[in-house]
């Protein structure tokens, strides 16, 4: 089916349960102990549909329709695709909630995306109730695992006509350098752009139309799972694996009880796994590729060479609705190239004044899609924010932010991250929001958040802070014990991979005219920050915490 042939997700749900309705859709490992599936779930598309069915029923009764936004927080519990192909067939988007968020991130991203109703596990309902009573906004909060058959009437939907391409399917918050998240506009065309470019790569993401199982451990609110994975399934008839998340010690055994044929991971999970005692299972499995983003150039050979499948390297953003691969070979391991154009997108490399940059000299990717429309298949925008849109599409192109260098083969290399953007465990991390949590704190005079390097994490937030009263940081003890509150502060405040997990206090931070801190200038080029004298380890306390009511 080309492209243009799609109109919802729900359309290409329907269309893949008249072909494949007896295969397998999506699939839970068994982990004992687990609140849901603790003996492992299977579930095909035929059933998929009747759940989907079900379940806009019970929608339309209470007038969901076109434009209406509902916020999920189900954790990674793949019954999520009911609510969302539902919600799909009648026009309404979702707002995917981080867990991992504490009140006011969600107050905020629910106030900001106006939804009108809220459905979340019952862990977490008592929470949405409160926020629900502190908003301006109406927001009905229904619970998920007893989801009623009646909901409350909701308000008229802003939109009449029939759903379609064009049609916000998913608003998803991504890490901006303001500080605040941005809400990314997700149409029907994006979620099928970005399944078609991965399904349809070619090379070494050698997808067979007669059924993937593709193991995710990635959460249902990336992108990485989200827009990525799971449209790619579901165009072609295959099967998205979830675990609860990576789980280092069951993964081989996941992979050959689940028969997965190919796997979806960050960067830091090639380094966990092969950290590992050999065990039988590690060779006994079906993978034949995997997709991941930033691994370490060191580790690609040994991981290759141990595990018994090619690991290929892939940029994506929220933003793209398209991922660039180094799919073919001669693939560029043990760099950090990430491949080139494809047949979906033009890549260049612009100097700071959007000129173009030859090959060997660094710059900013800046993309467009490869056709007459530059934004087709891309985000349809910031969701209120029409300046920060039109300055990311400057002069026609998608600014990235990331800076790389192309060779004269015209493949890219990444380099860093031009945008003031910390990159941990997969997550994004707008160093303007911790500093301005930080900066919140009465005896904090001035803050600058930066990235660490971390040898698992890829990256590890750092807070360079000068403090408000000299006795708060007298003496090894007094900042130690310093550091451990300000960390507790923002613990309690934003989610727990946003906390600093090292502290330094410094007499002072180098400013530039305007009075902003200058953080090129905090550190010598080369020195490593967590090497100074004064640096606090904090990164033993960054531990998920269980949410309760």
């Amino acid at each position: 089916m080309n492209i243009s042939d799609y109109k919802t997700l729900y359309h290409t749900l329907c269309d893949t349960v008249a072909s494949y309705p007896d295969r397998a859709a999506y699939c839970v490992p068994p982990m004992k102990g687990r609140s849901y599936h603790p003996d492992g779930w299977e579930i095909t598309w035929g059933q998929v549909l009747e759940g989907v069915e079900a379940k806009k029923n019970v929608y339309a009764k209470a007038g969901v329709g076109h434009g209406h936004r509902v916020a999920i927080l189900f954790e990674q519990r793949p019954e999520f695709f009911f609510h969302y192909y539902a919600l799909n067939a009648l026009g309404a988007g979702i707002v995917p909630i981080n867990p991992d968020y504490r009140i006011e991130e969600i107050k905020y991203v629910i106030e900001h995306s106006e939804a009108t109703l809220a459905v979340c596990v019952d862990a977490r309902l008592a929470e949405l109730v409160s926020i629900a009573n502190s908003i301006s906004t109406n927001l009905e909060v229904v619970s998920f695992d007893s989801f009623p058959d009646e909901l409350p009437l909701m308000p008229a939907a802003p939109r009449h006509d029939e759903p379609d391409a064009d049609t916000e399917a998913a608003l998803l918050y991504t890490s901006g350098t303001t500080g605040r998240p941005k809400g990314c506009i997700l149409t029907n065309e994006y979620f099928h752009t970005f399944g078609e470019s991965y399904f349809y790569a070619g090379g070494r993401l050698g997808f067979r139309e007669e059924g993937e199982r593709l193991y995710n451990p990635l959460p249902l609110h990336h992108a990485n799972c989200l827009s990525i994975s799971t449209p790619a399934m579901l165009m072609s008839g295959g099967c998205v694996i979830f675990p609860d998340r990576f789980h280092a010690s069951t993964w081989w055994k996941d992979l050959v009880a689940t028969k997965a044929t190919a796997v979806q991971f960050q960067g830091i999970i090639p380094n966990i796994l092969l950290k590992l005692p050999e065990e039988p299972e590690e060779r006994q499995h079906q993978v034949r590729f995997a997709l991941c983003a930033g691994i370490e150039p060191s580790h690609h050979e040994v991981f290759e060479k141990r595990f018994g499948f090619p690991v290929v390297e892939m940029w994506a953003m929220s933003e793209t609705g398209r991922i660039i691969t180094d799919n073919f070979e001669p693939r560029k391991i043990q760099t950090r190239s990430f491949g080139k154009e494809s047949q979906w997108v033009e890549a260049r490399v612009f100097d700071e004044n959007d000129n173009e940059l030859s090959p060997g000299n660094p710059g900013e990717l800046v993309i467009r899609s490869n056709g007459a429309e530059p934004r087709q298949g891309f985000f349809s925008g910031y969701l209120k924010n029409e300046e920060a849109t039109e300055e990311a599409w400057k002069n026609g192109w998608f600014h990235t932010g990331d800076a790389v260098i192309q060779d004269e083969e015209g493949f890219f290399y990444f380099l860093d991250r031009k945008k003031n953007i910390i990159r941990r465990s997969g997550e994004n991390i707008a160093a303007a929001e911790v500093e301005a949590c930080l900066t919140a704190h009465e005896r904090v005079k001035q803050v600058a958040v930066i990235a660490a390097p971390d040898e698992v994490r890829e990256e590890e937030v750092m807070a360079c802070v000068v403090a408000k009263f000299p006795e708060d940081v007298n003496g090894a003890e007094g900042q130690a014990k310093f550091a451990n509150e300000l960390f507790d502060w923002c613990y309690e405040r934003i989610a727990y991979f946003k906390a600093p997990g090292w502290v330094l206090f410094m007499d002072t931070l180098p400013l530039g005219t305007s009075a902003k801190v200058q953080k090129i200038h905090i550190f010598p080029p080369g020195i490593d920050p967590r090497q100074q004298d004064g640096s606090i380890d904090l990164r033993s306390r960054k531990k998920q915490k269980m949410q309760t009511a």
